[in-house]
């Protein structure tokens, strides 16, 4: 794969006139400028519309573990292009958060593979405090799992492009097996709420609507009394125990 991505910025336009054409009929023509946007970076326009990159390709700034102060290279490391997780992560520890900038309602995307039978996610409202032992206790996650290849069989509400454990998805048509490269994106308003996968949506919901708190009352996060209570928070990328790699990472505040 190039490591090029492209953005069109004209159509192509070619009007011939009908029926009789007189002496100076002319062809019309606009032409196509095609701009290469190289991976890990923003656009003009799209940093015009305030869309900021947490991860240029090469270093790893503003990335350090949950609840840490340093960048965790001993879990993690930058490798052609993507922050990689090694796969060295558990149910408890692994996972890193973005520092400098916590997010409430906000447009997020991003590119990522992970490695066959492998599990992962991306968590937002994450709130860190010595009394949390992994972000999944505050912040809600997009689910990220080899679908196909799981050794397990899931359940809905824990497959691919799921609101974890809160809504389940549709992502019919859409899975790739492990080790191809997918896009995901997060849209999060109190207004209402969407995931993505490789262009489709895979869930819509109204946060702290009557519904969405039946859910949150219920199931897996009885246990978690401070899961999706605050309503800003950091980024965090999981290492859940498998090798994953995420590239292309840019957030907008909405």
């Amino acid at each position: 794969m190039k490591n090029t991505k492209y953005a069109w910025v004209a159509l192509i336009a070619l009007v011939w006139s009908c029926g009789p054409k007189p002496a100076d009929d002319s062809v019309t023509e606009t032409i196509v400028e095609e701009v290469l946007v190289a991976e890990n970076s923003l656009s003009e326009e799209e940093k015009a519309n305030g869309w900021m990159l947490l991860f240029d390709g090469t270093n790893t700034d503003g990335w350090r573990s949950f609840n840490g102060d340093s960048f965790p290279s001993d879990g993690w490391t930058v490798e052609d292009g993507a922050l990689k997780a090694l796969g060295k992560g558990g149910d408890i520890g692994g996972d890193i958060v973005f520092g400098p900038v916590e997010f409430e309602q906000f447009e997020m995307e991003w590119t990522w593979k992970i490695a066959p039978g492998g599990n992962s996610g991306v968590l937002y409202h994450v709130v860190e405090d010595p009394k949390y032992d992994a972000p999944y206790e505050t912040g809600p996650e997009y689910q990220m799992i080899d679908q196909l290849g799981f050794a397990d069989p899931l359940e809905k509400w824990q497959s691919i492009g799921a609101d974890y454990a809160m809504t389940e998805p549709n992502y019919e048509g859409v899975v790739k097996p492990a080790g191809e490269w997918n896009t995901s994106k997060i849209i999060f308003s109190e207004e209402g709420s969407s995931y993505y996968l490789n262009g489709q949506q895979t869930v819509e919901f109204v946060p702290y609507s009557e519904a969405w708190t039946a859910a949150r009352n219920s199931g897996k996060w009885n246990d978690f009394p401070d899961y999706a209570i605050s309503k800003t928070g950091l980024i965090s990328l999981q290492d859940h125990g498998a090798e994953t790699w995420f590239k292309n990472i840019k957030i907008r505040k909405l």
